[in-house]
């Protein structure tokens, strides 16, 4: 009886699918291409991670490569700097999740509460456009504002009578300058995500605790962060996923000689190891080895969620 109602469901899931594409053609045609582009640059690559198990050999192929098994992987625990790497793609990725995340969460609420449309629209504007800089810009401008002769925050200090500080060679201020960048860079684009949220929870809600006496704050803590939580849970299970990947072109706009110690990530070795050394089968066994730390932190999040909060996306 079981097998039957299991079966008949599967079947009418299938109709209802193949009644919905025939409904809804347009839209899926839309959606075709991006879906194409998903499959091409993010599926089908995956195949090539069987390198990682080979003495990959560009002329020979992958079917003409010698297997190794895991001696790839072997060589990178034994890295003299694995240790180091490992600590601050952990630090960084750390920073993103406790204080570059919350952040957009924090400017979405605020703007929510600015009734001034126009000034609301041009904070909306400011805060939107450093997200279409690309990283290089970025860590452009941070090195000219934090030159330690013609920056301006120098600039400052020597008129406050005290000593220039060569901010970007710094391993002390360096990691702070990257999570102050990623702020200022990602936190008015994020912030769309929670304004969508906010903007479809119903105003009778807040009618309703404005009679009874709520003011702002407690209509914000009551109201407007309950209800967007499952936004809030999904977008930081998804942030958790990315854990290990804090970037190769954000890492290398600040990345210098002298700083190389506090930043040098898992992007930035492979990129070394990869593309400069051409290691290709050590490169790969080292962004699989940091894939799989995603996947697995991303399973334990989820599962954390949905067991406190109900909330998942597995």
């Amino acid at each position: 009886m079981k097998k039957e109602k299991a079966a008949l469901a599967d079947v009418n899931s299938k109709r209802s699918l193949w009644y919905s594409m025939r409904r809804h053609k347009g839209l899926y045609l839309m959606a075709l291409p991006g879906i194409i582009w998903f499959i091409m640059f993010k599926y089908v690559p995956l195949a090539g991670s069987v390198i990682a198990f080979m003495d990959y050999d560009i002329y020979k192929g992958i079917w003409g490569s010698k297997f190794v098994g895991l001696k790839h992987f072997a060589h990178f625990f034994r890295f003299p700097e694995f240790g180091q790497i490992f600590r601050n793609t952990a630090i960084l990725g750390a920073y993103d999740v406790l204080i570059v995340f919350p952040i957009p969460i924090f400017l979405a609420l605020l703007m929510n509460e600015v009734r001034n449309a126009k000034y609301k629209k041009a904070v909306q504007t400011a805060v939107y456009v450093p997200h279409f800089l690309s990283w290089v810009i970025v860590g452009g401008i941070f090195t000219t504002l934090l030159s330690p002769n013609t920056g301006i925050v120098n600039n400052v200090r020597q008129m406050m009578g005290l000593d220039s500080v060569y901010y970007m060679a710094s391993e002390k201020h360096i990691r702070g300058i990257m999570v102050l960048a990623s702020i200022w860079k990602g936190m008015g684009w994020s912030s769309i995500v929670y304004l969508a949220a906010i903007s479809g929870i119903d105003p009778a809600l807040y009618e309703a605790a404005e009679i009874d006496g709520a003011n702002r704050f407690k209509r914000i803590l009551h109201i407007t962060l309950p209800t967007i939580l499952p936004i809030i849970m999904t977008m930081l299970l998804l942030k958790i996923g990315n854990f290990m990947e804090i970037g190769f072109e954000k890492t290398n706009s600040f990345m210098n000689s002298m700083n190389q110690d506090r930043i040098d990530v898992f992007d930035t070795f492979v990129y070394r190891y990869g593309l400069q050394n051409l290691q290709y089968s050590y490169a790969t066994a080292v962004g699989l080895f940091k894939s799989v730390i995603g996947i697995a932190l991303l399973f334990l999040a989820n599962a954390f969620s949905k067991k406190t909060t109900k909330q998942s996306i597995i």
